[in-house]
């Protein structure tokens, strides 16, 4: 976090992080000509903003461009400010969190969007399971694993659904009773296309301040890792969660006999 607060501390830096915000994808000269500075001097602050992860970038021919990455900005929340919230707040078992994964898969949103919401690609990297449901804003949805289609893993509502842009969804865990008590939750899918490159960011939010809601967003880094390897190589990867509900290797393309018991709280969640 320290890199975050000193990147954050100069206004020209922040300026620079606006003006990406405005428009993503810029090359150097390109942020040159909005400020009141020499070439030099931008490089090095961009410098500072790639060392603290808030832009990265990607050669496109001779140039490079610049792109904002606001994960590091929405984990201040997590790491440094809710610490000074006073010790009764820190207490409230009511008070909501969230957390925020980003993701550069090399696809297209139509793609991308296919595996999110496609029932013979989601199962491949979501440990086994599929989400039924028409893909429509109101209806329910519900995701059952494959072998065992009787145990309902997690449901919700489709919120918002706009195809290759965005889907929102609330979200509620099912397979045990302890989950199910750390009540309803919301999941969002966003989709920025770069290029030939998207930009994901799964932001969970409304997430329970309590100790046990881990196990409801523990799962995703290793479910989006599988899904960008999945789009990328045509292949299933290899993770512990898999490891777990599939006993496979990321070879294996096949339906696949898993059981998943909806008592078993340790399971990786997702």
């Amino acid at each position: 976090m320290n890199e975050v607060f000193r990147a954050l501390a100069d206004p020209t830096r922040r300026g620079l992080l606006d003006e990406l915000l405005r428009q993503d994808g810029q090359t150097l000269s390109e942020l040159s000509n909005r400020l009141t500075m020499t070439r030099f001097g931008v490089m090095k602050h961009l410098r500072i903003l790639e060392d603290a992860g808030l832009v990265v970038t990607r050669k496109e021919g001779r140039e490079k461009l610049h792109f904002i990455s606001a994960v590091p900005i929405q984990q201040l929340p997590e790491h440094w400010i809710d610490k000074y919230r006073g010790q009764s707040v820190s207490k409230s078992l009511d008070r909501s969190t969230e957390k925020s994964y980003e993701y550069y898969i090399k696809t297209t949103p139509e793609r991308l969007w296919g595996a999110i919401i496609g029932q013979e690609q989601r199962w491949k990297y979501s440990f086994g399971v599929q989400v039924h449901t028409d893909w429509q804003v109101g209806s329910r949805y519900v995701g059952l694993p494959m072998s065992h289609p009787e145990l309902r893993i997690f449901e919700g509502e489709n919120l918002e659904v706009e195809p290759g842009v965005r889907l929102v969804q609330s979200y509620r865990a099912l397979w045990s009773d302890e989950v199910k008590a750390l009540g309803t939750s919301r999941v969002s899918w966003l989709i920025d296309r770069i290029e030939d490159t998207c930009r994901l960011t799964l932001l969970h939010d409304q997430l329970p301040q309590h100790p046990n809601s881990v196990v409801l967003y523990g799962g995703w880094p290793m479910l989006l890792s599988g899904l960008k390897t999945l789009l990328e190589t045509g292949e299933m990867l290899t993770t512990p969660a898999s490891i777990q509900y599939f006993g496979a290797t990321n070879t294996d393309t096949s339906p696949i006999n898993t059981v998943i018991s909806a008592t078993d709280t340790n399971s990786t969640s997702i």
